[in-house]
């Protein structure tokens, strides 16, 4: 299961508290005001911290590298993570002694909050770039194993709304194979939640060689899915690795490849929907006239 635990950037307040005894007397004084205000500090500028702990922004800044953050801007994001998965860990955990009604609306939050975080965070230029290879693609393949698997399945069943032929092979071999017949004006899509898995970074690399266009989606921006393909979704989600806890990123994949889907769908224009429109009839008329 593409399942991985949080990364530093969901637990930035506690790496603050182990490095707190190796900061230097300034920098402690940083600590202890994003420490004791981290929702507000969330929304200070630099000077504003600054200030409030009584140092300079220079200070600021050297404290926000000794903890491991790239510039107070990424400071903010990390802490902004932090007390996120913090929130939705602490209410949604499902214990042993958990009712019914306890784990529906545990699990029921638990997916909203991730979801909510998946779309606040989704790169909108990047998914436009996604949808204009799909929407000129001759043929897509999706590649993805196990939870990625179900999701590359999904997409594949969308094919009359992206409108061209659709393959999401299962099997390492299969997968290989497609992606070695791929060639210019084709697309593959590689799906993995950890970004990791050798046989879908593989089948984006062979198919890129072989001229298709590729998109990756994936929870991780330095993963080597991400670095192999041309546009890299990047699907961020507080996942928790709690023993419970169903998988929310093969959700909030499903989520976007329903937004790829209709959005190359409402680019191919009324003709198109006409098309869509026929086959539903037939297929509404096959199963005698019955709804789905």
């Amino acid at each position: 299961m593409d399942q991985v635990a949080p990364n530093a950037g969901d637990n930035l307040l506690e790496e603050i508290v182990r490095l707190k005894p190796d900061l230097r007397k300034s920098d402690l004084r940083v600590a202890e005001v994003v420490l004791d205000r981290p929702g507000e500090v969330v929304d200070m500028t630099l000077a504003v911290l600054a200030r409030a702990a009584g140092v300079s922004e220079p200070t600021v800044i050297r404290f926000c590298t000794a903890i491991g953050c790239d510039g107070y801007r990424d400071l903010r994001v990390k802490l902004a993570r932090s007390l996120a998965f913090a929130r939705t860990t602490s209410h949604t955990a499902i214990s042993d002694a958990d009712d019914l009604h306890s784990i529906i609306t545990k699990i029921f939050d638990y997916n909203l909050s991730n979801l909510n975080w998946a779309q606040s965070h989704l790169d909108q230029e990047r998914v436009a770039a996604a949808v204009d290879m799909l929407a000129g693609a001759k043929r897509i393949e999706f590649f993805g194993f196990v939870a990625s698997g179900i999701v590359a399945s999904d997409a594949q069943q969308k094919f009359p709304l992206f409108g061209v032929p659709c393959g999401a092979a299962a099997d390492a071999h299969l997968i290989f194979m497609s992606a070695e017949m791929l060639g210019h004006g084709d697309v593959a899509v590689g799906i993995s939640n950890t970004g990791q898995t050798p046989e879908i970074v593989r089948a984006i690399e062979t198919a890129r060689k072989r001229g298709a266009r590729t998109i990756g989606i994936t929870g991780h921006a330095g993963s080597p899915l991400a670095q192999a393909c041309d546009v890299a979704l990047i699907v961020e989600t507080l996942e928790n690795t709690d023993l419970f806890t169903p998988t929310v990123s093969r959700l909030s994949h499903l989520v976007v490849i329903d937004i790829l889907s209709t959005a190359v769908s409402l680019r191919r224009g009324d003709r198109h929907h006409s098309r869509i429109a026929t086959m539903k009839a037939g297929l509404a008329a096959l199963r005698g006239g019955e709804g789905e």
